[in-house]
């Protein structure tokens, strides 16, 4: 483009310079303002018809919406009678216990007869065993005398009251004693893992038995306790059969009346040294 049309020229002619303007792109741009105005055109067009509408559509008849209120007459309403309550039946009649002859208790006074009055005369006996004896005189029934309630016939045998057994002591007698899990086989296999069988003869034992008692506290969950050897066989026997049991696992639990409890547990070990 020249430099003369420059200043003259439109900003899409510089733009699209030497490019193709009939492939569309230029055509859209050059007509874009035209476009814009037509959409607006067109746009107020249909609210204005869409205003309308509604204003002519509204000229016409109106449905009428009426309250009606009215008053009731409580005359025009039926109200149930109500029935009359029945009245309450009358109280029972007060009966009063039927009186028993009484007789005068009159204590014995020796007196002249002329002087004894009527209501003060003691009674013959044969005359008191139908009668109740009081302070003062009363006619009535005849005392028929009170039926004592049939005696239950006993053992004869007073049973003394069970004393509850404290179950948090040291049992040393129960019903299933504390055991090594598994019995005396995994005992023997424990002590032949565990013990120092040649201890004795290193501490120059001669050929014999030593037998270390040991009692030791078995918990109600099986943990052991306060290992104490009872006697001392020597060369060093005491010292390992207390640390072979102080090492070893829980125990099972003794019972009693079908409960753990604690139990003091005795056991022995034996060291046999024999000739070479």
């Amino acid at each position: 483009m020249d430099v003369n049309k420059i200043l003259s020229a439109d900003i899409l002619d510089i733009i699209f310079e030497g490019r193709n303007k009939d492939y569309g792109a230029y055509d859209l741009r050059k007509t874009y303002n035209k476009r814009i105005t037509y959409a607006l055109i067109g746009t107020m067009l249909i609210c204005a018809l869409f205003l309308v509408s509604t204003l002519v559509s509204g000229n016409g008849k109106k449905g009428k919406t009426e309250l009606i209120v009215q008053d009731v007459s409580l005359e025009n309403v039926k109200q149930e009678e109500k029935r009359p309550e029945p009245p309450p039946p009358p109280p029972p009649p007060k009966q009063e216990p039927p009186k028993v002859e009484i007789t005068k208790f009159t204590p014995p006074k020796i007196v002249k007869d002329e002087e004894v009055k009527e209501q003060d005369e003691i009674k013959e006996v044969e005359k008191l065993e139908d009668t109740k004896i009081g302070t003062i005189n009363q006619e009535g029934t005849k005392d028929e005398g009170i039926v004592a309630p049939p005696v239950e016939s006993g053992t004869g045998v007073v049973e003394a009251p069970k004393q509850e057994e404290d179950y948090d002591k040291v049992f040393t007698v129960v019903q299933i004693p504390a055991e090594f899990p598994g019995g005396l086989s995994s005992w023997a296999k424990y002590l032949e893992r565990n013990l120092n069988r040649d201890l004795p003869v290193e501490n120059g034992a001669p050929p014999g038995k030593y037998t270390v008692i040991v009692s030791f506290i078995v918990s109600k969950d099986g943990s052991i306790s306060d290992v104490v050897a009872e006697n001392d066989p020597g060369y060093g026997t005491k010292a390992e059969a207390v640390r072979v049991i102080t090492k070893g696992p829980k125990w099972k639990p003794a019972v009693q009346n079908g409960r753990n409890v604690i139990y003091r547990h005795k056991q022995s070990i034996t060291f046999m040294v024999s000739e070479e």
